[in-house]
């Protein structure tokens, strides 16, 4: 089928552009142990509710159900792969190291890449690691399915930058500086003072550009994403923002970031988190076009993408899991490592988003896209190209 070049497409236009396109979601953090919730888990996260146990006890139980099921449930398999089939994404960035206790970061990494593989292993080649850009051509050619690994926090290193070698070599490839709080390397977003990168941070910046990892910049303070590009000397990425100068908040990118991001040849995806691109309760995917026109205004059309953070029904980045209503997110008198303030960051249930709820509505984005009048040639950028040009520039 010919395309109209110069006018919009139809929704089912769009929506066959959207199944045959490559399409990359630069951050749909669970993609693997959030993305299965099967009769057994429910029962088994029912029997935890019962027992008084938090969400943060019950994540670590579920993820490892979560592997196992895909392991030995046919069932489970099918509704797994049903779902991507249904989202019509090919590669998506899954997190495998984010907010939490320091303590328990090395370990958590390390066992949730390991879920990973033991998942892919059992798909039989639907869906597969990837680790370089010719990776994620092939699944698209075979019309299957790729996970990047990647990490939001660099917490899992410690203080060894031999260790960023050793995650390396189980496969991350995009690596995220800091979380929204403070780290080794530097300041996060949403901490109560906002430095830079530390001298130890453009170590590990240097040792990502030497192994050839993505170097990552969304939760991180505007003077890290600054200190970042004067010391990479690759183009580095947010894989998952949105710009301040259509709706505020502490989660976004101002546009003379953005706009230096791009002029070193870099990545901006746009998020569909409701509190982040709107700042009224109802939010709609018109809220997140026009972050994407804005950021294509700024940045070119060549240097915009998608990356969703968020996988289910929620304000925020939701896993597929049920949670019961009344199991609470951490036991009293824990720390919150998310250093997210739920009401300021409005990430209360009030705000939901229309159009969007699962990764299963992932081709409303481009029939969105598509109505506001990107031709076919600007859609395949967004959808995936872009990143597939600064993955194959940077990690080979």
């Amino acid at each position: 089928m010919v395309w109209r070049s110069q006018t919009s497409l139809t929704p089912d236009e769009a929506r066959q552009l959207h199944y045959e396109a490559l399409v990359i979601d630069t951050q749909q953090p669970p993609i693997t142990y959030g993305m299965v919730f099967t009769e057994k888990m429910r029962q088994v996260l029912q029997e935890l509710a019962r027992q008084g146990r938090s969400r943060e006890e019950a994540q670590p139980i579920l993820e490892a159900m979560a592997c196992r099921e895909i392991q030995t449930s046919e069932e489970a398999r099918r509704q797994y792969l049903d779902l991507w089939k249904r989202s019509g994404v090919t590669v998506a960035c899954g997190t495998y190291s984010g907010p939490g206790p320091i303590s328990q970061a090395y370990d958590r990494a390390i066992r949730r890449i390991a879920q990973a593989y033991g998942m892919t292993d059992a798909l039989n080649g639907e869906v597969t690691i990837v680790k370089k850009a010719a990776d994620i051509e092939r699944v698209h050619r075979e019309g299957k399915h790729g996970i990047i690994l990647d990490f939001q926090d660099t917490t899992a290193f410690e203080d060894d930058l031999d260790r960023i070698d050793v995650f390396y070599n189980l496969g991350v490839r995009m690596v995220q500086l800091t979380y929204n709080l403070q780290n080794l390397v530097g300041d996060g977003c949403t901490e109560a003072y906002q430095g830079g990168l530390t001298y130890f941070g453009r170590e590990v910046v240097r040792r990502l550009n030497d192994l050839g990892i993505l170097v990552d910049v969304s939760h991180c303070s505007e003077q890290v994403g600054w200190d970042a590009l004067k010391v990479s000397t690759a183009p580095i990425v947010v894989s998952h923002s949105a710009a301040k100068a259509v709706a505020y908040h502490d989660r976004g990118k101002s546009d003379e970031l953005a706009k230096a991001i791009a002029d070193r040849g870099g990545y901006f995806g746009v998020v569909v988190v409701p509190g982040f691109i709107s700042t009224t309760p109802e939010a709609t995917l018109e809220h997140f076009a026009d972050h994407i026109e804005h950021l294509v205004r700024v940045c070119g059309i060549d240097h915009v993408g998608i990356g969703t953070d968020k996988a289910g029904p929620g304000p925020g980045t939701e896993s597929l899991i049920e949670w019961p209503p009344e199991m609470p997110l951490r036991r009293p008198g824990t720390f919150d490592w998310s250093g997210f303030r739920r009401e300021e960051h409005r990430l209360t249930p009030e705000y939901r988003l229309h159009g969007y709820e699962t990764f299963a509505d992932w081709p409303n984005i481009t029939v969105t896209l598509a109505q506001r009048g990107f031709n076919e040639d600007e859609l395949r950028k967004l959808l995936g190209l872009n990143f597939l040009r600064v993955f194959r520039e940077v990690v080979g």
